[in-house]
This record gives C-alpha cells, structure tokens and sequence, in this order.
C-alpha cells in the first residue's frame, strides 16, 4: 500500500526523501566539524562520514551518486576522498581528514562558484562579500564558472 501511495504522490515521496538525505548530510557536515574542533576526535568524524555518505545518494538519486564519483576526471578526488573516509574509520583521524579534504575539493570544487554567489546574495554575508577587498581574494579563488552538473 505505502508503495502505491508514493507511485500516486510521485514527487511528493522523493520530496521527503530528499529532505531526509539533505538532513543527514547537513548533519553529517557539522559532526565533521565538531570532530575537526575537538581536535581530530575519531568519533565525531566517522560518524559525520558515515551520515555524509549516506546523505548524498538521497539528495541526487542512486545512479547520480554513482555517475558523479566515478567521471573520469573525478577519480583522483574518489580515491582521495573514499581513502581519507577509510583512514579516518581506522583511526588515522589527522592524515583520513587531510587526504579527504583534498578530496572534497577535487570532487566538489566546481561547485564553489555556485555557493558563493547564492552566498553573495544572502542579506549579512553578502553585504561583506561585496566588500572591493573581499570580492577580489573570492573573484580570484573562484575563478571556474561552468555549473558542475
């Protein structure tokens, strides 16, 4: 019956499921850093992995997920980023947290253009990234502007 009622709701059952997903990896993002703050705390970080990666699949969908981590020019960031997750579940938290990272960049990185300019049109963050100084370190760090997906 429950699956019938999400065939006939449709977008309205994956629409939870996103909200679901994008709690979890909201979730998992601030117990990474609670882990970071409390100095590489092993706890924290795996458990903040853990939510990340189960979060993600329920924001995009399954296949998605998979397409998205392993494009071609996205492997080393897989590797780095899956390899860090890994170090950190074995309690190597300061090397797995590094290595993820720069992970998390490669995979992540076109993204950023797109976070700073919805965060360039926030009311108090954006007023002092329009800041001339501001606006030049941000405009020369985020200098790819292709959407990532």
């Amino acid at each position: 019956r429950c699956l019938r009622e999400a065939r006939v709701q449709g977008s309205t059952a994956m629409d939870d499921v996103r909200k679901i997903g994008i709690g979890l990896t909201a979730v998992g993002m601030l117990f990474t850093i609670l882990g970071v703050i409390l100095f590489f705390d092993r706890k924290f970080l795996a458990m903040g992995n853990l939510l990340f990666l189960a979060g993600v699949p329920m924001i995009i969908g399954m296949k998605k997920t998979g397409r998205f981590f392993f494009q071609r020019r996205k492997v080393r960031g897989t590797a780095c980023f899956l390899g860090g997750v890994l170090l950190v579940l074995w309690g190597r938290t300061f090397f797995g947290i590094i290595i993820e990272g720069f992970g998390f960049l490669n995979l992540f990185g076109d993204f950023f253009p797109v976070v700073l300019a919805f965060l360039r049109n926030m009311p108090i963050i954006g007023h002092f990234l329009q800041l001339p100084f501001v606006r030049s370190v941000t405009d020369r760090l985020v200098t790819k502007s292709r959407l990532p997906v």
